[in-house]
């Protein structure tokens, strides 16, 4: 099976999607270590390490179906942010961009019957659902906080937990 030009071309925009993540959420991390809030910066380096994960998945996919890869420029994500309030927003609302781009190419790929793109595609529905929920969470969490520093370092300390793991227990490729 070999894809379409158009379903090549969206999944193309989509690695490159996923990389310009990474590098967001790179610029976030660097914040919030300059700020001594590591674990707001564990928190986005393990977004890092998935969001390279995601094009990682999308490289493969590509490569299974005959695809060629075409790396497109990444432009330099924001680095200056207000407050960790206004970091978490950012990103959920570049999570909710990364959905549409997802639904967009599940689209096409429904309108080229093209199943194996769309069951390919399925694993990144549930992904996305996870992080958009995630960002909106913390979000809520930064909100009940306000201006309470200590409350702050509790959440702090919660997100220097997180560790990386490839999703739904699948080994990175």
């Amino acid at each position: 099976m070999k894809i379409s030009a158009t379903i090549q071309s969206l999944i193309n925009e989509q690695i490159n999607l996923e990389l310009a993540s990474a590098h967001l959420y790179m610029a976030m991390a660097s914040y919030f270590l300059e700020a001594e809030l590591r674990g707001f910066g564990n928190f986005f380096i393990v977004q890092v390490q998935e969001e390279n994960y995601h094009a990682m998945k999308h490289f493969h996919f590509l490569h299974e179906v005959g695809g060629r890869l075409q790396l497109r420029t990444i432009e330099a994500p924001i680095d200056k942010f207000e407050n960790p309030r206004h970091v978490f927003q950012i990103a959920l609302e570049h999570e909710e961009k990364v959905t549409k781009a997802i639904y967009h190419l599940i689209d096409a790929a429904l309108q080229e019957k093209d199943f194996a793109t769309y069951t390919f595609l399925e694993w990144f529905v549930k992904e996305q659902i996870e992080e958009e929920n995630l960002m909106r969470t913390i979000l809520r969490k930064l909100e009940m906080i306000g201006d309470n520093t200590s409350a702050l370092f509790f959440l702090n300390e919660e997100l220097s937990k997180r560790s990386y793991e490839p999703s739904n227990g699948e080994k990175e490729e």
